[in-house]
């Protein structure tokens, strides 16, 4: 099984090796990846492609530990996305 560190260095690769498929990745990351990896990225998850340029720099910051009030509802309910009833996802 791939990592996602693992597809992640793939996709990068290429799209440094390749401007069509980098254009493509841009345009439409969701399909550009699923084809290249051949995996189905599922509704509701959303992939976002940002090009770093000369005077611009992304910086991607990891998901907030705070739980919001709803969240923390469904945990103490024993829902979530783990369980299939929660609003995340698990790709």
């Amino acid at each position: 099984m791939t990592t996602a560190t693992e597809m992640r260095t793939q996709i990068l690769n290429k799209a440094g090796e390749d401007s069509d498929f980098r254009a493509r990745l841009i345009a439409d990351p969701k399909t550009t990846i699923a084809d290249e990896i051949g995996s189905v990225i599922p509704d509701g998850f959303d992939v976002e492609v940002h090009e770093d340029t000369a005077d611009t720099f992304h910086l991607v910051l990891p998901p907030s530990q705070t739980l919001t009030d709803s969240e923390l509802a469904d945990v103490v309910g024993g829902f979530g996305p783990k369980y299939g009833s929660g609003s995340g996802t698990t790709w």
